[in-house]
């Protein structure tokens, strides 16, 4: 059975909207993981200053030297923020790595609004729920109650960033190791390893004898 052009494009926009949907469900959520928020208050405040945006694979999601404008929720994905060390060797440090139900931005940039020194790239197709830093300001200016949500928000991220960097203080090399695949097992086949040993602060040989050790375990395990 043919289906027409109209009949095609009408399914298909329907298959949008609903994917679209299914994100901005995925952003309430979270947010109600920090407080009671009600669907009507979602969407009198939130859902007109949401924006839907699509990154392909090593996309640029936040370019160096630039403001960043946007605060971001991936709903479905994988994102790395870098910085580069060493623009000759063009050696790229990266500060953090997030899959789905995480937030990413430069959040120093946003909050200054100055240029970013991070950038932002799609490690795979990645769709974020964004909201420009203006629609922000004006949603906090009209509502105590979304400015309490957005000061949650950004204080829990707080405390995730200073907890990292205290296991990176505390921690050797292989406790990162082990604590990072413990808590993250996936994400050892969707990042390149070079970002994670990066991230990680790892020697790129070092963490390859730690990921070479973590499979000589795995299958020297019994199954029960």
């Amino acid at each position: 059975m043919l289906i027409d052009d109209n009949r095609l494009k009408q399914f298909r926009n329907f298959c949008e909207a609903k994917r679209g949907m299914e994100s901005i469900t995925s952003f309430y959520n979270y947010l109600r993981k920090f407080g009671r928020l009600s669907e009507h208050e979602f969407n009198e405040y939130l859902f007109p200053v949401i924006r839907v945006r699509k990154f392909a694979k090593r996309n640029i999601i936040t370019e160096a030297g630039k403001t960043e404008n946007y605060f971001n929720f991936i709903v479905k994905g994988l994102a790395r923020k870098y910085y580069k060390r060493s623009r000759e060797r063009n050696e790229e440090i990266n500060t953090q790595i997030s899959t789905e139900n995480h937030i990413i931005l430069s959040q120093e940039s946003f909050h200054s609004r100055l240029p970013s020194e991070y950038v932002i790239e799609a490690i795979e197709p990645t769709i974020l729920i964004s909201i420009h830093y203006d629609d922000l300001e004006q949603l906090y200016a009209r509502s105590h109650k979304m400015e309490h949500f957005g000061r949650l928000v950004i204080t829990h991220a707080m405390v995730i960033k200073d907890r990292w960097q205290m296991q990176q203080v505390k921690m050797t090399p292989r406790e990162r190791f082990l604590n990072f695949v413990t808590k993250n097992p996936e994400l050892l086949q969707r990042v390149p390893q070079k970002y994670l040993a990066s991230f990680l602060n790892i020697k790129p040989e070092t963490f390859s004898r730690f990921k070479h050790m973590l499979r000589g375990h795995l299958k020297n395990t019994p199954v029960h």
